[in-house]
């Protein structure tokens, strides 16, 4: 069911060049870069085709990368934008097939592709005739346990280290949605009047002579709320073991906030293990997150949680400079900024996006700026306000 390259590359480029146009991406890093014809190609557990990895250059380096629709399930054309960490395809694949190695010396297989085993979690499949051997997690080369989904109780969400398949467990209502926004943004951008617009290249005068009006509303974390005086304030930290992703969230909000805790002492105080022997946060232990930061600030932080959380949920916490711990199926990352389009071409969706600080890989993190809000499924988000100033 993937749908087509060039348009799906097309719509992204657009997209691209919206954000950085109205300055939601760096100017420094983005301008000038191009977007790569070719993609690595990455899987859904399934088997199937789900979005491609596509390098964007500047001078002959890779200054990012763009997540870019290859199934119309995704709902969108552009997944995320990132960079922070290095994707090399080549030097990946060797590497994985190094650690494989190591691991089975006797490992038979024909074939080696990328998964998203845990959407965006990325992991490298080894396969024989069409059957998986082994799946080894990007960069820190655990093995990737079997899927939970039989046992998993209903409306559970996966743990922080476990496989599942974006496109099997997306409820079918939600799949025919997205496939059929997805087909019309297509269709939008196949329109004759952009036809001569080349897109693949950054170029903000080139396009806002384009679009003639202020698109975007972007906003990110600072010190304070006088942002115009200095820089953005927030602070990348990866998660020390494969699950560890909820305190280095926390670790991350509470460093906004100025208490320094290693995430040894945020685990111990959340009963997520040890570094030996790490666990994850249970699924319904939602609440041990609130109970953490108020612990830990001496209750100077009220901290709550929401389980449904909107983008307007996110829009107005950011713009009173207060960053997020948002979680998703099977992880937890820092939100510290959001972007969207106000003004959108006719027939539209408008882009939606969050700045996103992601401990993921481990030890070392991404900063994802943008992520397309209407693609992944937010399932908490948490916040805390200054109980006395």
């Amino acid at each position: 069911m993937a749908t087509r390259k060039v348009d799906a590359r097309r719509a992204a480029a657009f997209q691209l060049n919206t954000l950085h146009a109205t300055d939601a991406l760096p100017a420094d890093r983005f301008e000038g870069a191009r977007l790569g014809a070719q993609g690595t190609p990455i899987y859904d557990i399934n088997g199937e085709l789900l979005f491609r990895r596509v390098p964007l250059t500047k001078k002959g380096e890779v200054v990012a990368f763009a997540d870019i629709a290859a199934h119309p399930a995704l709902g969108d054309a552009l997944i995320a934008v990132s960079h922070g960490v290095e994707w090399d395809e080549r030097r990946i694949l060797k590497e994985a097939i190094t650690a494989a190695k190591k691991k089975r010396r006797a490992l038979r297989y024909d074939t080696v592709r990328f998964v998203a085993y845990s959407f965006p979690k990325v992991a490298v499949q080894f396969l024989s005739k069409g059957e998986e051997v082994l799946m080894l997690e990007w960069l820190t080369w655990a093995q990737v346990p079997p899927s939970r989904y039989q046992e998993r109780k209903k409306d559970e969400p996966p743990s922080n280290f476990e496989r599942w398949s974006f496109l099997d467990e997306m409820p079918a209502a939600t799949k025919r949605a997205r496939v059929k926004r997805f087909d019309e943004i297509l269709r939008q951008w196949d329109a004759r009047r952009f036809a001569r617009y080349r897109v693949d290249i950054l170029d903000k005068a080139k396009f806002l002579d384009l679009v003639r009006f202020r698109l975007v509303e972007t906003y990110e974390m600072h010190y304070s709320s006088h942002a115009g005086d200095h820089q953005v304030c927030f602070e990348l930290r990866g998660q020390q073991t494969d699950v560890w992703c909820v305190a280095a969230s926390v670790q991350m909000l509470l460093l906004f906030y100025r208490y320094d805790y290693t995430q040894v002492r945020l685990a111990d105080e959340m009963d997520l293990g040890t570094l030996n022997n790490p666990n994850g946060l249970p699924y319904g232990d939602e609440q041990k997150v609130v109970d953490t930061i108020e612990a830990l600030s001496s209750n100077q932080l009220d901290a709550d949680m929401n389980p449904s959380p909107t983008f307007t949920y996110y829009r107005d916490e950011l713009r009173l400079n207060r960053p997020i711990i948002s979680f998703i199926p099977g992880h937890s990352r820092a939100c510290a900024g959001f972007t969207r389009n106000l003004l959108a071409f006719p027939g539209f969706t408008p882009f939606r996006g969050l700045l996103i600080y992601d401990p993921w890989p481990p030890n070392v993190g991404v900063i994802t700026r943008w992520e397309n809000f209407n693609i992944s499924s937010y399932r908490h988000a948490f916040r805390a306000r200054l109980q006395h100033v």
